[in-house]
């Protein structure tokens, strides 16, 4: 296996589908590289991803193409060194706290907090990350915690505790199991 890089499955359980996703680590910082195969309300869907982060996980870029039943997605978020946000080009403000972005049909953006943050044990850490929201592609504000609750386990929270998921992790930071959501299937 080659050290700089990591790829997984993982299967969705609470609507049928997989994602196949691999993180590599480039000159500049980390690619996040997948796809998803998803059906929402009866639609079938293609989600193909890539978030390109610097060296400390922060989030320079987030392409998703692909369709969602009849309708194309070409979306592109990115972020300046500056810290301003856009959506396919159009700015997104508010925003400026952000470093992570959140892809709401994938576990992959887990790993960027995770990573980032490199928690203790038993410490916890507010984020606010740029949420992609799915199926309707608009970019949201989403203030999530993370706590540490044992080397490779974190509690999970957004919308003021609204959602809460277990979130384990493997030595990497990639999603082993996501709450009721996402499980691994394979990973070399």
């Amino acid at each position: 296996m080659n050290a700089s890089a990591q790829s997984v499955v993982w299967k969705r359980h609470d609507l049928p589908g997989h994602e196949a996703c691999r993180v590599t680590a480039v000159e500049s910082g980390w690619t996040i590289d997948g796809v998803a195969v998803l059906v929402e309300a009866d639609m079938p869907c293609r989600l193909d991803y890539r978030v390109d982060c610097d060296r400390a996980w922060v989030t320079r870029t987030a392409e998703v193409r692909g369709w969602v039943g009849d309708r194309a997605v070409d979306i592109v978020v990115s972020r300046s060194a500056s810290g301003h946000w856009q959506l396919n080009g159009a700015t997104c403000d508010g925003f400026e706290q952000c470093v992570d972005v959140d892809l709401n049909f994938s576990p992959s953006t887990n790993m960027l907090p995770v990573r980032r943050l490199e928690l203790e044990v038993g410490a916890s850490a507010m984020v606010r990350a740029a949420w992609l929201r799915f199926p309707s592609f608009t970019l949201e504000l989403l203030e999530q915690r993370y706590t540490r609750v044992e080397e490779r386990r974190y509690r999970y929270e957004s919308g003021g505790g609204r959602f809460v998921a277990e979130v384990v992790v493997d030595e990497m930071g990639l999603v082993v199991r996501y709450g009721e959501l996402w499980s691994r299937e394979g990973a070399g």
